[in-house]
């Protein structure tokens, strides 16, 4: 038992120092894995804070595994998206290392939002999700490898403070 209160204690004071969003000039990377139906691939962001909640960046998605029978092409297997986040982890005051990220994002396949949430286990390293979605597709007549990130995806990785 004194060994788990031990650990414990440890681990709060080495994961005390990380903070999840400090505002502007803040600079975020992340890599990940995405996941949407027909295909996985590999996610890279980048999101720099402009204000105490507000973020912009860039995310890219490259699908490396693609059903075979959609015979996609490289325009469909990638996707690269202007981002806009509402960083609001300080502002629901969970944990100083948690942020949620709600945004809306300009892409090569559709207009969308998205949801994300970090947490950060020291002061440079953290894990992330995000679930995407389109809300306007700029061609309703999809072909099945068109319907790629035309979708509800999710992404899940590694966040890095630079």
């Amino acid at each position: 038992m004194k060994k788990i209160l031990f650990i414990t204690a440890l681990l709060a004071f080495t994961f005390g120092n990380s903070q999840a969003f400090r505002g502007e000039g803040d600079n975020k990377f992340q890599v990940g894995a995405n996941f949407q139906n027909n295909g996985t691939g590999i996610n890279l962001s980048y999101d720099y804070g402009i204000g105490q909640n507000i973020s912009l960046g860039l995310s890219g998605t490259y699908l490396l595994g693609v059903e075979e029978s959609l015979d996609a092409d490289f325009d469909q297997r990638i996707d690269v998206r202007a981002r806009f986040n509402a960083n609001i982890g300080n502002v629901l005051e969970i944990d100083e290392n948690f942020d949620l990220y709600p945004g809306l994002s300009l892409g090569l396949k559709n207009f969308g939002g998205h949801l994300g949430a970090r947490y950060f286990f020291t002061d440079g390293f953290g894990i992330y999700t995000e679930l995407n979605t389109p809300f306007a597709k700029y061609d309703n007549n999809l072909t099945p490898a068109e319907e790629l990130h035309n979708q509800f995806t999710v992404n899940i990785g590694a966040s890095f403070n630079l």
